[in-house]
C-alpha cells in the first residue's frame, strides 16, 4: 500500500543484508514514519511485545522471521543442541502476546520443518528463511482475496441505496498496517475504491492505543479514501440514525465455532449491530483461526496489558511526541486486550477461500480439510 505515494509493506527482509528484518515501527505513527531494523531474535520479540507491530497479520509474519533470526544466531554462537534452542526461542515468541493464535501458528510453522533437518544448522537457517518469506506472500495473497470476496458485499449495499455513500465501521486496525499488506477488514473497502463505489468509513478511535485514530485513519488518508474518525462510544447512535450501512472487523483468534476474539470494543459493536439490524462482518484469513476449542468466552486466553495504555496518551506537542497523564496517577487499571464476539452476532466471515456463515458447518465448509 501507498505512503507518500511510494508503495511499502510492513515487514521484509532488508535488501542489503538478509540476517536485517526491517518493519514499520507503529509507535510513531501517524506522526512520524520510522522503519526499524530488527537485527536479532530478541528484538523480534520485544517488536511484537512492545506493539511497534501489531495486527495478526503482521504479527504472524514477524514472528516467522523471529525463527529464521534465531537459527542465525544459533549458528553464529556455535549452540550444540539447536533443536533445543529453536524450541525455546519459539516459546519465547509464542509467550509475547498470547492472544494472536497467528504468532504461535507461525512459529509451530517453522518447528515443524526444524524439527525434521536435526542439528543441520545451514538447512534449518535456508528453509526458515524460506517459510518466512512464504507465510508474509501467502498473508499478501490471501488479503488480496479477501478484497475480491467481501467486495461484493459492499456492491450490493451499494446498488440497494442506488450508488449512494456505502458508510462502513470498524474498529482498531485490521488495515495493512496490521497485516503484511492489503489487510483484512480495509481490503474490500480498498477494493471498492478502486471500483469507483462511494464508499465512507466510520473509524473508532479504539482506545487505549488508538490504532483506529492513529492508524486505520492514517492508511485510509494515505490511499484518499473517505473516512470521519468518531469516539468509541459514538458507533451505536451512527446506528440508530442510519448511519452505518456494515460493520466489519478483523481478528486475532478464532473458534471453529465462528467465535471471534478482536480487539477490546469489537464486542459492543456487534451488539449494537445487531440490535439495528446492520450486518456486521469479520474478515480474517486461515491462520488466525483455532482449530482446538469451541467456546471462545471460556476458551480464548485474554491479554491484560500494562496500566500505563489507559493512563497515558501519546500525541504531537510543539513537534515532538509525548506521553500525559489523564487519569489520577495513583488510580489501579484494568486493561483487557481483547473481547469475544460470540457467533450468534456475526453475520458472516469474510475469508480467503470465500464467505460463510460462522458456525462450523460453515467455516469446515471453506475448510474440509479441517474437519476432524
Amino acid at each position: 500500500m501507498n505512503v507518500n505515494g511510494k508503495p511499502y509493506r510492513t515487514i521484509w527482509l532488508h535488501p542489503n543484508d538478509n540476517s536485517i528484518i526491517q518493519v514499520i515501527d507503529q509507535r510513531y505513527l501517524p506522526h512520524q514514519f520510522i522503519i526499524e531494523d530488527l537485527a536479532t531474535f530478541e528484538q523480534v520479540c520485544t517488536a511484537i511485545k512492545e506493539m511497534h507491530v501489531r495486527g495478526a497479520g503482521v504479527i504472524g509474519a514477524a514472528a516467522a522471521y523471529g525463527m529464521y533470526l534465531a537459527s542465525l544466531e544459533a549458528k553464529k554462537n556455535q549452540v550444540k543442541d539447536i533443536q533445543t534452542f529453536l524450541h525455546l526461542a519459539g516459546k519465547k515468541l509464542k509467550a509475547t502476546r498470547p492472544t494472536a493464535v497467528n504468532l504461535a501458528w507461525a512459529v509451530n510453522r517453522q518447528l515443524e520443518k526444524i524439527v525434521t533437518l536435526n542439528d543441520n544448522i545451514n538447512l534449518i537457517i535456508e528453509n526458515s528463511a524460506k517459510i518466512a518469506q512464504t507465510i508474509a506472500e501467502e498473508d499478501v495473497s490471501f488479503c488480496q482475496n479477501i478484497g475480491k470476496h467481501g467486495v461484493k458485499l459492499l456492491e450490493d449495499i451499494s446498488h440497494k441505496k442506488h450508488g449512494e455513500v456505502v458508510n462502513i465501521l470498524t474498529h482498531c486496525n485490521a488495515g495493512w498496517l496490521g497485516c503484511v499488506d492489503n489487510g483484512t477488514a480495509t481490503s474490500p473497502i480498498y477494493e471498492a475504491y478502486r471500483r469507483g463505489i462511494k464508499v465512507h468509513v466510520w473509524v473508532d478511535e479504539t482506545r487505549p492505543r488508538n490504532q483506529g485514530s492513529t492508524l486505520t485513519a492514517w492508511e485510509l488518508g494515505q490511499e484518499g479514501v473517505p473516512h470521519t474518525i468518531i469516539p468509541d462510544n459514538a458507533g451505536g447512535h451512527l446506528m440508530q440514525h442510519g448511519l452505518v450501512d456494515v460493520v466489519i472487523t478483523g481478528s486475532d483468534r478464532t473458534t471453529y465455532t465462528g467465535d471471534v476474539a478482536n480487539k477490546i470494543g469489537t464486542y459492543l459493536k456487534a451488539v449494537a449491530a445487531k440490535d439495528n439490524n446492520i450486518p456486521f462482518y469479520v474478515a480474517l484469513t486461515y491462520s488466525a483461526f483455532d482449530w482446538e476449542i469451541s467456546d471462545g468466552v471460556k476458551q480464548i486466553p485474554i491479554e491484560e496489558r500494562d496500566g500505563r495504555e489507559v493512563k497515558y496518551m501519546k500525541g504531537l506537542h510543539e513537534g515532538e511526541i509525548k506521553e500525559v497523564l489523564v487519569t489520577p496517577e495513583n488510580s489501579p487499571v484494568a486493561n483487557y486486550g481483547f473481547d469475544v464476539t460470540p457467533a450468534r452476532l456475526i453475520t458472516g466471515l469474510i475469508t480467503e477461500r470465500g464467505i460463510c456463515q460462522p458456525s462450523a458447518e460453515g467455516i469446515f465448509s471453506l475448510y474440509p480439510e479441517k474437519r476432524c
